[in-house]
């Protein structure tokens, strides 16, 4: 069984309460659930994590390089500035997915610009909590792509 992680920015612990007209109002834990049975499903090992520290999120990205570890990241706010993040993402060394719940380009104009998109393999946003389903469908495929695709 493949590991994955699944990293998430600064806010969305507050899934449920936060912006629910935007976000939904399935909690965090629920995300949670909903990732670990869907990589259940496709035989994958999700760990899913959330922080509000950028210092900590790049820490993790640099563990899934050095462990060759497939990221599914919704960067969340730090999606718009961190070019220490995406600096640190650049040095994938596995499938990196960007998964946003809500579609940022439908949103204010700041959240238009993503600095991770151009090192991610694809973005998928806007499905609601779908959107992390979509992802590791994605993320499955692709790996399983990389089984089948000779060195």
């Amino acid at each position: 069984m493949k590991r994955v992680l699944v990293l998430n920015g600064p806010n969305l612990r507050r899934l449920g309460t936060r912006e629910p007209d935007v976000y939904g109002s399935s909690t965090f834990d629920d995300l949670v659930a909903l990732c670990r049975e869907t990589g259940r499903r496709l035989n994958l090992h999700v760990e899913v994590r959330q922080t509000d520290d950028e210092a900590e999120m790049i820490r993790w990205v640099h563990e899934a390089a050095d462990e060759r570890l497939p990221i599914v990241i919704n960067p969340a706010a730090f999606t718009h500035y961190s070019y220490g993040l995406r600096d640190a993402l650049a040095q994938r060394t596995a499938p990196l997915i960007e998964v946003h719940i809500s579609n940022p380009a439908a949103r204010e104009e700041f959240r238009h610009t993503s600095v991770v998109a151009g090192v991610a393999t694809g973005t998928i946003a806007g499905f609601g909590m779908l959107s992390y389903v979509l992802a590791l469908q994605a993320m499955a495929d692709l790996l399983a792509q990389e089984e089948t695709t000779p060195s």
